[in-house]
Formats: C-alpha cells, structure tokens, sequence
C-alpha cells in the first residue's frame, strides 16, 4: 500500500524562500516594497524612541537620587518644639553629643553629625544671594560625597576650619573666588537694650564645591560647627543631627528605630519624606511616557498590516496556484506572518542598536546639539541638573523589545488569516 505523503512542518525551508521572494518586491510591484520600506523604518524609530526614552528616564531618576543621597542626609532627627519660660518655642538639642552617640550605635548607621542650620544673606561688593548655612565639622564634611569629592571644587577643604565653603552657584551670584571674603548678614544677631540688631561677620571663601544639583549649588554654604553656633545665637547646642546609613534605601525601616533610640522628642525625617512627592512625580511621568510611546510602536506595527493587505492583494494568483498544488492553509499563513514578522524583527533590532548607540553616546550627541543651539539647549535652573543623563538598563530594552515584536506578531496575523482562507478558485478566476 502506498504510503502517505507526511505532512511539512511548520516553518519549513520552502515557507521561508516564499516569504523571502515576496519581501524582495519587483519593480512591478513597487508599492508592496515601499510599504515594507515604510513599516521597517517606523519600527526602527518607534524602538529607538522608546529605548532612548527609557535610559533617559533611568539616568534622570538615578542622577536625581544620587544628587539627593550624595549632598544630604539620609535621616534628619530633630526635636519637637518645648515651649520655654519666655513663651519661644525652642528645637535646639541640647545634648547634641549623647543624642548622637546613641543613634550612632543603630545596626546599619555609618555617621551621624551634629548641625546648626539657618538662613541668612550673603554679601560681597555689590551682590547678594540668599543661602542656607549648615554648621558642621571638618570631619563630618569631608565624609559627604557630593560635596569633598566634588568634581569640579576649588580650595582647600582642609582649610574648612578658616573660612567657609559655598556651592559654586552662590559663587557665581556673588562673584567670589577663593580667597575673597564674603558678608553673613543675620537679622536675628546680637540682642541689646534697644532689640536685637542684624549680625554681620566677614568670612573667607576656602572651598567652592559642585554638588550637581542647581538648587544646592546656588544655596547652599558651610561653616565650622563652633562659628556656626556662635552666629546663629546656638552656643551649646545644634538643630539637628544628619544621619548617614549603610543602605539608603532602608530608612523608611530604621526611622521609627531611631527616633526611639535618639529620645523622647526626637523625630526622623528621612530623605523619601523630603523628596517623596518629587519621586512620585518622576514615576507618574515614567509611567506616561511608556503608554505613549507605546501607541507610537503599535502606529508603527500597523503600517506592517498595510504593507501584508497590498502584498496579498497583488499576490492573489500565486495565493492560488500553490493551493492547487498542495499548500495548506496553515502553510500561507505561515508565509505571510513571516513576512510581516520578518520586517518587525528588523525593524526592532535597528531601534534597539540606534537607542544603544543613543544611551552610550549621549554626551557627545548632547554636546552636538548645544552647540549647534548656541549653549541654549539645556537650562540647569529649569532642569535641576547640569547635563543630560542616560542610563542604559537591560530591563527597559529588554521591554521595549518584548513590545515591539509582540505588537508585530500579533498584528500580523490577521492579514496572514485572509491570506490563508482565500478560495483558489476566486483567486483564479479572472486569471
């Protein structure tokens, strides 16, 4: 008994050379080649987009967190206000020292630093600019990131104890350098028989520091713990202890633990409670951005379904013929969801080269387009950073990728199922 003919399978070699020979249109059928001219290059700039989106996106979230973690305090506790005999309500932390000490000894703390805070005017010649002054050690300075390995500072931050450092915006404001001297001007100084009169003390600028973050550079000044008390009317005691952890991250877990170890009026403040609102925001935008970015990938997918309808359209008699010869339905579906499936795997793999490409050189391509703008591309007082970040993740090309060939699979299937349930007959019958 004769045997029967077994049946291909699925994405069998003769599938691929059909699909292949379709894909390279003839100049007869030029309208089929530049529709998949057409949906190759929308996917190559859709996965790109996306690509280049996402590492921007992780470079400003990672840059912004680094600015927060490597110039300010992981954990700030302060004391609850006591109203005194005078009727003030008084913050300060008297036992600074021993506060200190017992919050030093929490599992997972690597510092903590005694500060006086305030606010004040500073001076020098004609200008002036609003800081905010930390009074800290030497020691406690030189142990903050962003501020002693700052990049681009200018001084001696050894010389701290001379003078007084400040961020290089409110050096910019002033018009100071090292070595100048610059005016303090508190309104809340020295109190005599007639009120209390503004406090102006002359210090040397020592150290000029970049932490990275406009809003810090331009407000932010330094001052030995013992001048800082003495200025801001503090003698003995400090408003708040800065608090450095092993693992940022965790300081939401260790806030209760801290404030309970540091003492009864004791609360902590920790870096997500001063920017939470801020990080949200990052996110609720993340999120956005990949919905639409997302739409523009399915635009993009759909002129691969334009593309499939007119090459069905004109491949209609060879639909036919290889049905009288024995194709299968499941055989024509097969070789036009290569097709389109074809076009969208190229057209993904060019995206995701190009936002590799994006991602690694974004410094060049950045400074190119500065410069080509005349340095007016880019606001750091706007932006909050001084260039722009990307951070390259293999979770994010990873789902741009997933996004981009699951769209184009799936939109191909649909003109392959009207390919593969055409009758031969009408396909032949005005042939």
């Amino acid at each position: 008994m004769a045997k029967t003919p077994s049946k291909p399978a699925p994405f069998a070699p003769f599938e691929w050379m059909i699909a292949w020979r379709y894909l390279r249109a003839r100049r007869a059928e030029g309208g089929v080649s530049v529709m998949t001219w057409i949906s190759l290059a929308g996917i190559t700039l859709a996965v790109f987009a996306l690509i280049a989106t996402l590492a921007v996106r992780s470079g400003f979230r990672a840059e912004f967190v680094d600015t927060i973690l490597g110039a300010n305090a992981h954990v700030t506790i302060y004391n609850l206000g006591e109203v005194s005999e005078t009727g003030q309500v008084d913050r300060t932390i008297p036992d600074y020292a021993e506060m200190a000490a017992r919050v030093a000894g929490v599992e997972g703390v690597t510092r903590v630093a005694p500060l006086v805070r305030g606010q004040v005017m500073a001076n020098m010649r004609q200008q002036n600019a609003g800081v905010e002054v930390y009074g800290i050690a030497l020691e406690d300075l030189k142990t903050i990131p962003r501020i002693a390995g700052s990049e681009n500072a200018r001084g001696d931050i050894d010389r701290f104890d001379e003078g007084i450092a400040i961020g290089t915006g409110v050096a910019q404001t002033l018009g100071a350098e090292v070595g100048d001297i610059i005016k303090l001007i508190s309104p809340n100084g020295v109190k005599t028989a007639f009120g209390t009169s503004p406090r102006v003390n002359g210090y040397e600028v020592v150290y000029i520091f970049e932490a990275g973050r406009y809003d810090i550079d331009r407000t932010r000044a330094y001052l030995p713990l013992a001048e800082a008390q003495s200025f801001f009317n503090r003698e003995g005691v400090a408003t708040e202890l800065e608090v450095m952890l092993e693992n940022p991250e965790a300081a939401d877990d260790l806030a209760l633990e801290l404030s309970l170890v540091a003492g009864e009026r004791a609360q902590a403040w920790t870096w997500r409670d001063a920017s939470g609102s801020f990080l949200s925001a990052l996110d609720i935008e993340d999120r956005v951005m990949f919905v639409i970015l997302s739409i523009l990938v399915l635009i993009a997918a759909m002129n691969i379904v334009s593309g499939l309808i007119m090459l069905v359209k004109n491949k209609g008699r060879d639909i036919g013929i290889l049905r009288t010869m024995g194709l299968t339905e499941g055989s024509v579906l097969r070789v036009f969801f290569i097709c389109g499936a074809f076009t969208g795997l190229i057209g993904t793999a060019l995206g995701v080269i190009l936002g590799v490409l994006f991602a690694l050189y974004v410094d060049q391509i950045f400074a190119a387009v500065n410069w080509a703008s005349g340095g007016t591309a880019w606001d750091a007082s706007i932006r909050g950073i001084y260039f722009l970040p990307a951070k390259l993740q293999l979770g994010d090309v990873l789902s741009a990728v997933a996004l981009s060939l699951g769209l184009s699979f799936i939109v191909t299937i649909f003109p392959a199922r009207r390919a593969a349930r055409m009758n031969p007959v009408e396909a032949l019958r005005y042939e």
